[in-house]
């Protein structure tokens, strides 16, 4: 046994060990970005033609084969159109931006607040509104876009900018570093073919700007009033404020927070 592990010692180096390490942790990331998209279909599609490929050697089915072979001699570019939305995705991961730089707890708690209050009297309303919180992966392309505006969060101005009297009450409010960075941004529709039908230019766009980076968004519907809440492609729907609030705490990590803030007061 002792002759066993010394054999291992002096055949596996350390780098060895680093380099599985580093392979694994690399593959459970790709994994990561990849689950719940249409990657993982498309993923099941390359491993049919891979078997496609091993059972035209095998039967030699010559015309088949060789079809498959410049397939697979063009794969890397071929991956590369394919996943290119989720390789811009990864990308953009490089450069990362915290969403509350500048702002203490009780601040990020208060601007919550401000913007589920916004929420609901727009959808009392029934005014249409898109409402962006920026988190890690930087929109800055979104907000130069836009009308730049670098102000205070609050009820009331989030509020007026959605009015439909406003010269900016279309497209996106982008919320940057505790404050409204810019307003009337437009921003990139999904392109999914399995979408709801009944789901307007609003609810659209918020998935696609989630589908491609972090942010979160709340959309209000102008038709039935119902506040959405979208993030990761994903949307929670007829919301209402409590639940709305329990949302945005949990996905800003708040949550904890204001549960120690309770806590506190309690005693």
């Amino acid at each position: 046994m002792f002759d066993f592990f010394s054999n291992i010692r002096e055949i596996l180096r350390w780098q060895d060990l680093f380099d599985i390490l580093l392979v694994c942790i690399i593959v459970y990331r790709v994994l990561l970005l990849i689950r719940g998209t249409r990657a993982v279909q498309m993923l099941t599609g390359f491993g049919i033609i891979l078997i496609g490929y091993y059972s035209a050697e095998k039967l030699k089915l010559f015309t088949l084969h060789t079809i498959l072979i410049e397939f697979f001699n063009n794969l890397i570019l071929i991956l590369i159109i394919v996943f290119q939305d989720e390789i811009r995705k990864a990308l953009t991961q490089v450069g990362r931006n915290p969403f509350f730089t500048s702002a203490n707890t009780m601040e990020e708690l208060g601007i919550v607040d401000d913007i589920c209050r916004a929420a609901l009297m727009l959808a009392g309303q029934k005014v249409g509104a898109l409402i962006v919180l920026e988190r890690e992966t930087g929109l800055k392309n979104y907000i130069e876009a836009g009308t730049l505006i670098d102000s205070k969060v609050s009820e009331d101005l989030i509020v007026s900018i959605f009015h439909p009297s406003s010269p900016i009450h279309d497209g996106a409010i982008i919320i940057r570093n505790s404050r409204v960075s810019s307003a009337g941004c437009l921003l990139p529709i999904s392109k999914d073919p399995t979408l709801n039908k009944e789901l307007g230019t609003r609810h659209r766009a918020a998935l696609g700007l989630t589908q491609e980076t972090d942010a979160v968004v709340i959309v209000v519907s102008e038709e039935r009033g119902e506040i959405s809440v979208v993030h990761h492609g994903t949307m929670l729907r007829d919301l209402d404020i409590k639940n709305l609030r329990i949302q945005l705490l949990q996905l800003l990590n708040l949550r904890k927070f204001e549960s120690h803030q309770q806590n506190r007061e309690g005693a």
